[in-house]
């Protein structure tokens, strides 16, 4: 097969199923994923489709597009759960915890079921299922979950006049905030204006907010702001971060948190 016909169906994989691996192409093509790694690179560079970790995905576009929960959740895998570590050593028993809606939060949440005792509060259809559901081994007894009302979103995230009221009157120790993009200037971004008034909310319900963003977030920006980057007092990050952009954050938060080197392919 010449390497056009085969990058062809490599891309036509993308576009068909949003999101697929190294592997999956390996196998289907019978070639070595080095073969396959140096396809989703030339098709990268000509902007046909985003490289991440283990594979790729249809390419990012513009500012006032939300993707769906199961294609974000392909991205950056490694980094998400190298930040969700990290953000639940944060957590303590007898919390009351909020989470937004996102596929790092999700992460994290998995990670609660560890931790006895707590009550959570989130805008998340699929956190508030996964922390529902009974432990497993080395798990503790579900959370008590309070889900906010709302108007549904491509990803999973119930927001708009419902959600912010539901969040007017509750108090949490801790708020863990996902978001789209983060920016020296926009700040903390979403595409969409209702999960923006709802992100608000759920961050003046805490008495501390922690945004958790992997490396990719920064220098995307939707289309409106959520907070300024100052108006938060914890970030966590993986380490794919350029060094301009540590700098940035670092004189902006008041607490920057970078998540240890994790494998990558």
């Amino acid at each position: 097969m010449l390497a056009a016909e085969r990058r062809a169906r490599v891309l036509d994989a993308v576009l068909a199923r949003g999101a697929v691996t190294v592997t999956d192409l390996s196998d289907a093509l019978d070639v070595s994923p080095m073969t396959i790694r140096r396809d989703l690179d030339s098709l990268a560079r000509a902007g046909h489709l985003d490289k991440v970790h283990g594979g790729a995905t249809t390419r990012r576009s513009a500012s006032a597009e939300e993707v769906g929960f199961d294609h974000k959740a392909g991205r950056e895998r490694a980094e998400k759960e190298a930040i969700a570590e990290l953000a639940a050593n944060l957590v303590a028993p007898g919390m009351a915890i909020g989470l937004s809606a996102g596929t790092t939060t999700w992460a994290l949440a998995h990670r609660l079921r560890r931790i006895p005792r707590l009550t959570v509060v989130t805008n998340s259809l699929r956190i508030a299922d996964l922390l529902h559901g009974p432990p497993r081994p080395g798990e503790v007894a579900p959370a008590e979950v309070i889900l906010t009302g709302g108007v549904r979103t491509a990803s999973d995230a119930l927001v708009g006049p419902v959600a912010v009221s539901s969040l007017e009157r509750l108090h949490c120790d801790i708020v863990f905030l996902g978001v789209h993009g983060m920016d020296a200037r926009a700040g903390l971004t979403t595409p969409n204006l209702l999960e923006a008034q709802t992100d608000r909310a759920l961050v003046a319900a805490g008495r501390s907010a922690v945004v958790v963003a992997d490396h990719t977030k920064w220098g995307t920006v939707g289309l409106t702001t959520i907070l300024p980057l100052t108006e938060i007092d914890h970030l966590i990050t993986d380490d794919g971060l350029p060094p301009e952009a540590v700098s940035a954050l670092r004189e902006a938060v008041a607490d920057l948190r970078v998540a240890p080197p994790s494998a990558k392919d």
